[in-house]
Parts: C-alpha cells; sequence; structure tokens
C-alpha cells in the first residue's frame, strides 16, 4: 500500500523468522474462534503477524499477476453488524472474496430481539462457515462461538477490539526497526476501551512496553493490569499508568504514539464531559518532540477528528471552539502519521485471522509460509 502524502516514511520490509514449530502453531489454530487475545499464545500471535505480512505479499503478487487466491475457495461467510463500520466491514468482505469465498453482510438483524443470540447462532452455524460479530456486548461474541459450531471473529465489541491490534503491531513492524519486545507503546487519553485494552494485552504478549497516559478517571481497568503484570512476568512485557502531571516520563523513549475518539458510537451525549476530561491529552507535535525518538510514528484506529471538515468536527468547533479533538492536524498529516498504512494492514491481518480458522492453510502451505506465493 502507498503512503499519502505527508506519511511517507520508509517501510522495512522483515523476513519471516519463525521462532515456533509452523505446523503445529497452525494446527492449533484451526477451527478456534478469535473472541480476544486473551486467548492467545504469544507464539500464536506471532504467527497470525507472520501470516499477515505473507498474505499481503501474496495480496500484490496476485493484483501483478491477474489471478485470485483460493485459500476460502467453497467457504462462506456471514458479517453481522449491529455496529456501524468502513474499515472493518470492507476488510472482511475484500479478505473473503480475494481468495475465493463468499460473504453475507448482515445488518438489522433479529438477533436479540426476535430471535435470541443462541438460536441465531445455531441457525447460521448451518449456513456458513464462519461467523464475524461487531456490536456491543462481549457476551454476544461468545455465546455466537458457543452455539453456532463454527469459528466466530470479533470485529468489535464494547470490550474488545482484537483484530485492530493486529493491524497496529502489523504496521509497528513494517514501520520501526526493531523486535516485538524492544517497543514502547503509549497510548494516549481515554485509555479505558476497548482499543485500548486489546492494544495492551498484544504489546504484553509480545513483551513489549505499554504505557497508559490518561486522566485517572479514565484509566485502564485494575483489574486487567494486574492480568497483564502477572502475564509480563512471563512475557517480559510491562505495564505502566500516567497522568498528564508525568508527561514527559510517559513519553520519552515511545516507538508508537497511539490515540483514538475522546466519544465512540452510543456516547455522543458525553461530549462536554470527556472534551473536559481530555483537553490536554490531544496528540501534537510537542508529544513526539518528547519522545525524544526521530522515528516515533503516531498510530490512531480512524476515524480521526484531526479538523473541522466532518459534520462532528464543526459541531466541536461551534460548541467548543475546538479546531481538532485527540490529535491535531498538523501531526495527524506529518511523516510520523501512519493510520492510512494501520488502516490498509486491517486487511491482511483480518485475512490472516480466518485463514488461520477456517483457510485452506495447510493443504496449501504444508511446510512453511513461503509456500503461500502466489507463482506464475
Amino acid at each position: 500500500l502507498k503512503q499519502p502524502p505527508g506519511a511517507s516514511f520508509p517501510t522495512r520490509k522483515q523476513p519471516t523468522t519463525m521462532s515456533y514449530d509452523y505446523k503445529t502453531v497452525a494446527a492449533e489454530l484451526k477451527g478456534r474462534s478469535f473472541l480476544t487475545l486473551l486467548d492467545f499464545t504469544p507464539d500464536q500471535i506471532r504467527f497470525m503477524l507472520d501470516l499477515s505480512a505473507k498474505l499481503k505479499t501474496r495480496k500484490q503478487q496476485a493484483r501483478e499477476l491477474g489471478v485470485q487466491g483460493n485459500l476460502f475457495t467453497g467457504k462462506n461467510v456471514v458479517l453481522i453488524f449491529d455496529k456501524g463500520s468502513t474499515r472493518t466491514r470492507c476488510s472482511f468482505e475484500v479478505a473473503v472474496q480475494d481468495e475465493g469465498g463468499g460473504v453475507t453482510f448482515l445488518s438489522g438483524s433479529h438477533m436479540g430481539k426476535k430471535e435470541s443470540v443462541e438460536d441465531t447462532a445455531k441457525v447460521l452455524g448451518q449456513l456458513y462457515d464462519g461467523i464475524e460479530f461487531r456490536g456491543y456486548a462481549q457476551a454476544d461474541v461468545e455465546a455466537l462461538a458457543k452455539f453456532s459450531g463454527v469459528p466466530v471473529w470479533n470485529g468489535l465489541t464494547d470490550e474488545f477490539h482484537p483484530t485492530q491490534a493486529l493491524a497496529d503491531f502489523l504496521t509497528a513492524r513494517e514501520c520501526l526497526k526493531k523486535p516485538y519486545n524492544e517497543m514502547k507503546v503509549v497510548y494516549i487519553g481515554d485509555a479505558a476501551n476497548n482499543v485500548a485494552y486489546s492494544l495492551m494485552i498484544c504489546v504484553v504478549k509480545l513483551g513489549g512496553k505499554f504505557v497508559a497516559l490518561g486522566p485517572k478517571e479514565r484509566s485502564p481497568d485494575p483489574a486487567l493490569v494486574a492480568k497483564m503484570e502477572a502475564l509480563g512476568k512471563e512475557t517480559g512485557g510491562t505495564v505502566e499508568v500516567y497522568d498528564i502531571t508525568e508527561r514527559k516520563t510517559a513519553l520519552a523513549g515511545a516507538d508508537v504514539l497511539y490515540t483514538d475518539v475522546w466519544v465512540s458510537m452510543g456516547e455522543e451525549d458525553l461530549f462536554a464531559e470527556r472534551i473536559a476530561l481530555l483537553k490536554d491529552y490531544q496528540v501534537d507535535m510537542s508529544m513526539i518532540a518528547d519522545t525524544n525518538n526521530p522515528d516515533c510514528i503516531f498510530l490512531h484506529c480512524l476515524p480521526a477528528f484531526h479538523d473541522t471538515e466532518t459534520a462532528v468536527g464543526k459541531e466541536v468547533k461551534e460548541k467548543f471552539g475546538l479546531d481538532a479533538m485527540e490529535c491535531s492536524d498538523e501531526l495527524f498529516r506529518s511523516k510520523h502519521c501512519a493510520a492510512f498504512q494501520q488502516a490498509g494492514n486491517r486487511l491482511h491481518t483480518i485475512k490472516a485471522v480466518m485463514v488461520c480458522t477456517i483457510g485452506h492453510l495447510l493443504k496449501r502451505a504444508p511446510n512453511s509460509l513461503d509456500d503461500l506465493d502466489i507463482k506464475e
């Protein structure tokens, strides 16, 4: 993927260096649901990231040769979206179609209204090889996995956003010249949300350093932090939590600065409260300077309120006098911003999750990820 103007930093192409047994991990993931990264070992996450990188190359090869992949031949997938999306929906649909599968988009279903989640799961499990769910309750995606009998993938719930975290790390892998366990990732702003939680889990599982920089009122769940601190004793990963009074300590040496919107879908009545709470945590070029790292990248899961070119942006400007919210326009358009590369990587990481769980992976690549190359 080409970077847009203002974000044209070099991308480092990394060779696959497996510290795990390919066949063993591939077999472990076959038929699994993908509900939260808490369910996966560090090697399984590394495998999914390695596979993502290989599938990204495979996509480029297929384009050049004008051929279609076959890892989902004969497979059908249904996408349930109780919550709207651009990147997640498009990535799932294109991923399935790229590899020869069929996809149904289901919006406004009867699930939980006229039909229970359990009954819906049992119906869809008869019709499809895999189910994606994007909605609110984590219990819903877990029920789909329990009762459907097929792999279920979490496209976002109130608790977790695991496919996003994989795209975040694939982007960091491409942009930074260091292994996962040497990366310092600083999440800034509202650190008590699904994106921050999945990112924290991924960082610690891969042995890196996760830092939350935000107001105490929006600090990460203490129970999850404690769980990650305990896990870090095995992986080498760490978690630190700071507020704005310790900004320089939090930012020093960071490789990645990450933020998300201050108000999520369904929380529109909280704008005044969140702006008052988070206005000191806008990520801007001064924060990049405080990292003392010229190679630091900025990530954002998008959409971003970095200007007034949206209806919401205009309304915030009128009511609160802000030209931007969670990140400055200057930073968003700078060479440090990798948000569009990150968005493009949603496709490859989502495809990897599905290939691992329902794809013809072991048949097509019996010995190595290198066997996934498309040749004339």
